[in-house]
């Protein structure tokens, strides 16, 4: 059988089809959710026919089990992968308020040495480590709250883009 697609390629889009068509509570359920017979969804699901799911069905499909398992195989087609928004904003969010940690704490430390090198701390340099503490301490509550953002949701994984 010729396909625009290896062979390979042609099983994995199947075998992810089968998982959504699971997922989204059986052959009956799936073919109301994408307005097709349930016949349609099981040819879909079936390795020795050549339909595969169409983009409709499988965006219809996926919005109801909310997991991209089709579009995930499509895209690694492609050379490519479906990220998580959540993922994305969390991972923003965690690495932007470790940094707000570390660079506050850098502030801090350099203004209290430079307050500590003649063996006076000056009013104003109080109040310039001061304003470095609250700093540092927000930066710190931004980072409780991204945490408490991965606790509620479940863990993140940080990858390295290459």
């Amino acid at each position: 059988m010729t396909r625009p697609i290896s062979d390979a390629w042609f099983h994995r889009v199947k075998s992810a089809t089968r998982d959504l068509v699971k997922l989204a509570g059986g052959v009956v359920r799936a073919g109301e959710i994408a307005g097709v017979s349930k016949s349609e969804v099981s040819r879909w699901q079936s390795a020795a026919d050549s339909d595969v799911i169409s983009l409709p069905a499988a965006l219809a499909l996926e919005a109801e089990c909310g997991m991209p398992l089709v579009t995930s195989a499509m895209a690694e087609l492609q050379g490519r992968r479906v990220s998580d928004p959540r993922e994305a904003e969390i991972t923003g969010c965690l690495l932007g308020a470790y940094t707000g940690v570390l660079t506050g704490n850098a502030e801090l430390q350099t203004a209290m040495a430079h307050a500590l090198s003649d063996g006076t701390v000056t009013p104003s340099e109080a109040d310039l480590i001061s304003r470095h503490i609250t700093g540092t301490e927000n930066a710190l509550v931004q980072l409780k709250q991204a945490l408490a953002g991965i606790k509620a949701g479940g863990a993140v994984t940080l990858r390295v883009v290459t």
